[in-house]
């Protein structure tokens, strides 16, 4: 997420041609790719960090779930021996969404992010 969100900051033309090409032009203006830049590189952030869970692995699994849906003959074809336009550099996308998926089941169970290190600091400074 913070490698797709830089992209589109450090070049904007990458990400129209991405949006034209796998997501119809949806928000493929060059005015909103600093945009969502930002708002992917603080998503990633708030992922990596562990914090707000409960809000952003589905904000996360929402972004995921469309890359899915806008590569998806690159995940039932990535060679294009069946179907034009599969493309095996995508076929990872189930996967990660996938392993969002796996994160909000366990999310109650992860305790190795920076907001539960921080929350057990704050218990035992209060006892």
């Amino acid at each position: 997420m913070i490698i797709w969100g830089l992209d589109k900051l450090v070049n904007p033309a990458h990400g129209q041609k991405v949006a034209e090409r796998f997501y119809f032009g949806l928000f493929g203006w060059a005015s909103m790719m600093p945009v969502l830049g930002v708002a992917q590189v603080a998503l990633g952030v708030l992922v990596v960090a562990g914090v707000a869970r409960r809000y952003t692995y589905p904000v996360l699994a929402a972004v995921t779930g469309m890359t899915l849906i806008g590569v998806w003959r690159s995940v039932i074809d990535p060679w294009g021996w069946m179907m034009k336009g599969g493309n095996a550099l995508f076929f990872p996308s189930l996967i990660i969404f996938a392993s969002v998926l796996v994160l909000i089941a366990f999310r109650a169970d992860d305790t190795s992010t920076v907001a539960t290190l921080m929350s057990r600091t704050k218990q035992r400074s209060s006892l």
